[in-house]
């Protein structure tokens, strides 16, 4: 029998600060930060990027632990038929059935899989990991003998940043997961600014560069991806929506709502000022590289593409998202420096205001830096 766990699910598009949201999320009791488990097989088992503690993933021995409990093999045809099943193509497809009240992405057998693997990553991740056992070769290879693993801590809630919406339909759909949705919403000029900078896949020592499309195919892909997750989730129960800009003016406070939303006390926030945070490894898997970062880092707000973004490139991409530009609560017109988007009223399930969005703009001065490193929108941005 699958174990039920709860996962919060981040969902809308990337350079929305996912990374920095689920890195602070993991510090609180209760959160498990899982970072982006949809390119677990592929980055993970078969590219063998590092874990958020930076070792390997296939070296980590917590995420040994996890895939000992998930059965079959593979993971190089796991990740090939997820990614074909999750294709943008098959949208149109996926909301008809979502409609229809039929499970939004058709089943296959490797669901068996994801169903065993959350709570796995409840039961293993934050806890001391046994050592690995002799008899059989695990699901980063072959098939071993199937296990009879213990239920996952009561309470514990994965978190999970892989944002895109046909994948969170696909783990809502599966038996035992109870899914949350936290759509992350950021002005889709920045976002588009963020990805035109060069950036490494996984730091400083990795040749490779994380993509980056051109500024009208990342307008496209905020405005599907963002209206997607609308036609999905809002409006359900378990639906929250929090924009970035809110989230860096008043980090400890856009937390506590998170947690209070998924029914999590969180205790003593890790923020020893309003605008520092203290950050401790992660186990998370893929995601920007600024998930490695640890220690008192500074949240700021980056408004730098206020003023850097080309004219013509602030209007292919105002003139392709304007639809949902101020239902978020975004200007049309480029607003002068110092930036301050318009506050909106913090939107859960039932409650969706027209504008959506979260309580008050960003900070518009930069956070001091004490001791660690200055984080900021871009720096924690998922890449993929």
């Amino acid at each position: 029998m699958v174990s039920r766990v709860r996962v919060l699910y981040l969902a809308g598009s990337g350079r929305s600060g996912s990374t920095l949201v689920t890195t602070i999320l993991g510090q609180l009791p209760g959160f498990v930060a899982a970072g982006e488990v949809r390119y677990l097989w592929r980055r993970g088992l078969v590219e063998n990027r590092p874990c958020g503690c930076g070792r390997p993933l296939r070296s980590c021995p917590v995420w040994t632990a996890v895939l000992r409990d998930v059965p079959g093999s593979d993971p190089a045809g796991v990740a090939a038929r997820l990614g074909g099943r999750l294709r943008i193509r098959r949208l149109p497809v996926l909301l008809r059935r979502h409609r229809r009240g039929q499970p939004s992405v058709p089943g296959h057998p490797d669901d068996a899989r994801l169903a065993r693997l959350y709570p796995a990553i409840a039961r293993h991740v934050g806890a001391v990991p046994a050592p690995a056992e002799p008899s059989g070769p695990s699901a980063a290879g072959e098939s071993e003998p199937a296990r009879v693993p213990n239920p996952p801590p009561a309470g514990r809630v994965v978190v999970d940043s892989s944002k895109l919406p046909p994948y969170g339909a696909l783990l809502g759909d599966l038996p035992g997961v109870d899914l949350y949705v936290l759509h992350l919403v950021r002005d889709p000029r920045a976002t588009a600014f963020s990805w035109r900078r060069r950036r490494r896949l996984d730091g400083d020592l990795d040749d490779r560069l994380m993509s980056r499309p051109p500024v009208w195919k990342a307008a496209l892909l905020w405005l599907v991806w963002n209206a997607t997750t609308l036609r999905l989730w809002a409006g359900t129960g378990r639906y929250l929506r929090v924009r970035y800009e809110d989230f860096v003016a008043d980090p400890a406070g856009t937390v506590a709502r998170i947690a209070g939303f998924v029914g999590v006390d969180p205790g003593e926030l890790p923020f020893p000022t309003p605008d520092t945070v203290r950050l401790a490894p992660t186990h998370s898997v893929a995601g920007n590289p600024a998930r490695h970062r640890t220690g008192v880092v500074s949240v700021v707000a980056d408004n730098e593409w206020v003023t850097a973004l080309p004219r013509w490139a602030y209007a292919v991409v105002t003139a392709l998202t304007w639809p949902l530009l101020r239902r978020f609560g975004y200007p049309i017109r480029r607003p002068a420096p110092p930036f301050t988007a318009r506050p909106t009223r913090a939107t859960t399930a039932g409650t969706s205001p027209a504008g959506g969005g979260s309580e008050t703009g960003p900070r518009d001065h930069p956070a001091t830096p004490l001791g660690g490193h200055r984080t900021s929108p871009d720096a924690h941005g998922q890449g993929g």
